[in-house]
């Protein structure tokens, strides 16, 4: 059975995850209202990951016994004033989860629960990756959005990005 305090961390978690995707939904509302179908796209993609994260962390806690909660989810309430603002807001958003992630992670150790550490390997990993590709997006975003035909361009990258469901997440 799981140490009280991180199974409560670990439901928070979920949510966290759950809300994340919700937040990305808004992002790509945003940029699908703006026009730019594939930031939208990008998005869409991104919000299914973290749904996925929310689900390996719930079935974390299934098979350990824990009852998993679902808290109301907030709504998003960011008002952009231009196309940069998102991906800025995605890259903080990232940072937190992050925080979050090692926050758990830092209670696990205290409370030598190796088999949670293990777990949440995978999603220390997951988090330098998203930080990173968030980071990206900024720079590119940068660099060439304010160009028509860079943004352009920019747009058709992002469309092409893959949904692919995460098989080498936790399987604990």
């Amino acid at each position: 059975m799981l140490n009280k305090k991180i199974a409560k961390l670990l439901n928070t978690q979920v949510n966290k995850e759950l809300y994340s995707a919700y937040l990305y939904l808004d992002f790509a509302n945003y940029y699908a209202d703006a026009g730019l179908d594939g930031f939208a796209h990008w998005y869409e993609v991104q919000a299914q990951e973290e749904r996925d994260h929310a689900l390996m962390i719930r079935r974390y806690l299934i098979n350990n016994g824990v009852k998993v909660e679902f808290l109301p989810i907030e709504k998003p309430d960011k008002a952009f004033k231009d196309h940069l603002a998102p991906l800025e807001a995605g890259y903080a958003h990232e940072q937190y989860v992050t925080s979050l992630i090692t926050t758990i992670y830092h209670e696990a150790f205290e409370q030598k629960d190796y088999r949670t550490m293990q777990f949440l390997d995978w999603f220390i990993k997951e988090q330098g990756e998203e930080e990173t590709n968030a980071e990206d997006m900024v720079k590119k975003m940068k660099l060439f959005g304010g160009d028509a035909k860079g943004l352009y361009a920019l747009n058709q990258e992002l469309a092409a990005r893959v949904y692919t469901p995460s098989a080498t997440g936790p399987q604990m």
